[in-house]
């Protein structure tokens, strides 16, 4: 029988490296990973990431579309702490735009961040784990990795897309020891929308009360699951797409 952990440092000892991690969920996964003991390597286009710089916690500023960024960053983790057992792959853009209003550039930067970013870093993540036969990598999805809404099809898009890249390399890695999972968000207080609206935030707490929990998430909830994820006491989770939505994909009858 499994005995029961109730220390919560359930990631001490681990090395992480976290996309998207200047603000935000990001952010939250990046501190919340260091307090429980992880060192982490904090990666983020946005010279801001900067001030997450303490012991144990390293700042890298990098566009994680760019050629050469996920090799940079999983050899700063490596050459700096030892190894790599963890990546989130946490870095993700929306735009609102209608189908037949969107240029193939407007495609191009919804899917160059919320994928190609995650399938870089994913790529030479799983290299840096696979000599050492284990490892975690977290992807931030969404529920709408499932569900459709007009004016975002180039995220819900990008976000299907995240989950199928979570089911299919996890099979690929498990044979290696690397556990590979998704999260599918639903609506947090964050800065996701700031580049087009002034009241990002306050849309995004508001919209989450229509979900059957009544609210949106703080950073920090999603932190927790990021967490447990990452961690051995999630060693039979393989695969999967956790939800933790509020409950936003519950089929209302």
């Amino acid at each position: 029988m499994t005995n029961i952990v109730a220390n919560v440092n359930e990631v001490e000892g681990k090395v992480a490296l976290v996309t998207g991690a200047a603000s935000g969920i990001g952010r939250a996964i990046a501190e919340l990973l260091h307090a429980r003991g992880a060192k982490v390597v904090a990666e983020d286009i946005d010279p801001a990431v900067k001030e997450l710089e303490r012991d144990g916690l390293v700042a890298f500023v990098a566009d994680i579309t760019a050629d050469g960024s996920a090799e940079k960053a999983v050899a700063l983790a490596v050459n700096r702490f030892g190894k790599l057992d963890i990546l989130v792959n946490n870095a993700g853009r929306i735009i609102y735009k209608n189908l037949v209003d969107m240029s193939r550039e407007d495609w191009n930067w919804q899917m160059e961040t919320n994928v190609t970013g995650a399938f870089l870093h994913s790529r030479e993540a799983a290299k840096a784990m696979m000599p050492n036969r284990a490892g975690a990598i977290v992807n931030i999805a969404s529920y709408a990795s499932y569900f459709a809404f007009p004016g975002i099809a180039a995220y819900t898009a990008s976000k299907g897309a995240l989950a199928q890249l979570t089911r299919t390399q996890a099979l690929e890695a498990i044979e290696h020891g690397i556990r590979v999972n998704a999260i599918g968000v639903g609506d947090v207080v964050t800065n996701l929308l700031n580049h087009f609206r002034d009241d990002g935030r306050e849309f995004l707490a508001e919209h989450g009360k229509n979900a059957p929990i009544g609210r949106a998430a703080d950073p920090v909830e999603i932190a927790e699951i990021v967490a447990f994820l990452a961690s051995d006491r999630a060693s039979f989770i393989v695969g999967s797409v956790v939800m933790a939505d509020g409950g936003m994909s519950v089929p209302i009858g």
